[in-house]
């Protein structure tokens, strides 16, 4: 028989019990950005302006001593300008935004630079690379195969009813670990990138031809690049013509500028052309979202929550959010918690997604194990809606999007883990195996145990 509840019972579920983690509210903060040396007369207008923003982003390691000073030693800035010498897979480019928002509560010195954790992934130096294992030894520069799934010119035809558009190949500020690290960005000592051939209005049309001659595709993802570093006019010409074409009913904006150059988002033509886009869009029963890139809580701003409600009031759908796990930035439960709540509560945008940074070379220093984020995935559920609860998947290469809880087959002792497909790319064809083959995917060799990492030295270079 069901037993009374007790008076015991009820005193004990009525009271607060202490949880894993305690959640309060933070509201954004714009960090005071005269605690800079370099920046200590940048006014409030200036600050504001797209145009300052972009003319004094940090291109170099001098450049970066010109707005820090003797805020950070010498030690720092070799270390800094040794990384883009030496391994670097993107150029630096940073917007002073995000600068202001490393060490936001105060001015910052070597110690807390080296640990902050913006830092790490904007400006990576080159003693945070791991000098056993830099590059897993199946690490490539095209992990997920885009390029070879072009079907015109920046045009990749992943998934079935999905596309990637790249229309160029610039942002306005460059990650270390960006996965089009083959494409995207200038060229450093230790990458030669490629490089979009056809003039922007051939690259444009040749992919909205396909897009017309093809009605299996319903959802486009216009990215690059970053789209900020369009201008206006040229972005809203292609998606009026994606808006034309009857069978796509989902575009997706991808820009992390929205966050690290809200400033352009801002932008009185900016904001009327995307009223229009968007007025466009609802007219045809459309679903047109922005999709950005934040990775840390300290990146939110009330300059991004401004920009994303603004987005929002024209008629944008959803704002949503995809991150990058990765190690010293935001791989543990109460950073990624910090930035969920910060994201959904204060700025409006929604998580959504976030990644397992890919394999790329020189990155093995931010990846994370599948088990870590299935660990990850276990602790952050609970606390945020179930709608704002992001999912963290796993791009596996020559499969696409996989939950982290949905490998086949999961060897920890090797770090291999084994996915399947329930669709053929275009490098498939109509082959009778695609959809019964295991792709596998490789975890950081250095996260093994000394066994592990023992076969790993024993077949260090691919078959």
């Amino acid at each position: 028989m069901p037993q009374p509840i007790s008076a015991t019972t009820t005193s004990a579920t009525s009271a607060t019990p202490h949880q894993p983690y305690a959640y309060r509210r933070r509201p954004l903060v714009e960090p005071d950005w005269t605690r800079l040396p370099g920046w200590r007369h940048v006014t409030t207008d200036e600050w504001h302006s797209a145009q300052w923003q972009r003319a004094h982003c940090v291109k170099t390691a001098a450049q970066l001593r010109a707005v820090l000073g003797d805020l950070a030693d010498d030690s720092f800035y070799a270390d800094l300008a040794a990384d883009q010498t030496g391994n670097a897979t993107m150029s630096m480019l940073i917007t002073p935004q995000m600068i202001n928002t490393m060490v936001p509560d105060r001015a910052p010195d070597t110690d807390s630079l080296r640990a902050d954790p913006v830092r790490r992934y904007m400006l990576p130096l080159a003693s945070d690379r791991r000098t056993d294992w830099p590059s897993h030894p199946y690490a490539s520069r095209d992990s997920l195969h885009e390029h070879d799934m072009w079907v015109a010119e920046g045009l990749t035809h992943r998934y079935p009813t999905k596309v990637l558009a790249e229309l160029l190949a610039t942002c306005p500020q460059y990650c270390g670990h960006c996965t089009r690290m083959d494409l995207v960005g200038n060229s450093t000592p230790t990458v030669d990138k490629l490089r979009l051939t056809l003039r922007p209005a051939a690259r444009y049309e040749a992919q909205l031809d396909y897009l017309r001659t093809h009605p299996q595709v319903r959802d486009v993802v216009v990215s690059g690049g970053d789209v900020a570093n369009l201008p206006w006019r040229h972005l809203e010409s292609y998606l009026q013509g994606l808006l034309e074409i009857d069978t796509v009913r989902d575009i997706r904006l991808a820009t992390k500028a929205l966050m690290g150059l809200p400033q352009h988002w801002l932008q009185p033509d900016v904001v009327a052309g995307l009223e229009r886009i968007a007025r466009t869009a609802a007219s045809r029963s459309v679903n047109l979202a922005i999709h950005t890139h934040v990775n840390h809580a300290q990146s939110l701003t009330p300059l991004v929550a401004r920009a994303a409600q603004t987005a929002l009031d024209v008629g944008i759908r959803d704002v949503r959010n995809q991150g990058v796990l990765m190690r010293g930035v935001n791989a543990d439960p109460d950073a990624l918690l910090d930035l969920c709540f910060a994201l959904q509560g204060e700025a409006g945008i929604l998580p959504y997604y976030f990644y397992l940074c890919d394999m790329i070379p020189n990155a093995e220093h931010w990846r994370v194990p599948v088990a870590v984020a299935q660990q990850l995935q276990h602790d952050i559920m609970g606390y945020l809606p179930g709608y704002a609860t992001p999912r963290i998947v796993c791009d596996v290469p020559l499969v696409g999007k996989r939950w982290v809880h949905m490998p086949t087959e999961y060897d920890r002792e090797h770090g291999i883990s084994y996915w399947t497909k329930n669709y053929r790319t275009s490098l498939d064809g109509d082959t009778d195996d695609a959809l019964d083959r295991r792709y596998p995917y490789y975890d950081p060799i250095d996260t093994l145990s000394e066994s592990g990492q023992r076969w790993w030295r024993r077949h260090r270079l691919p078959a």
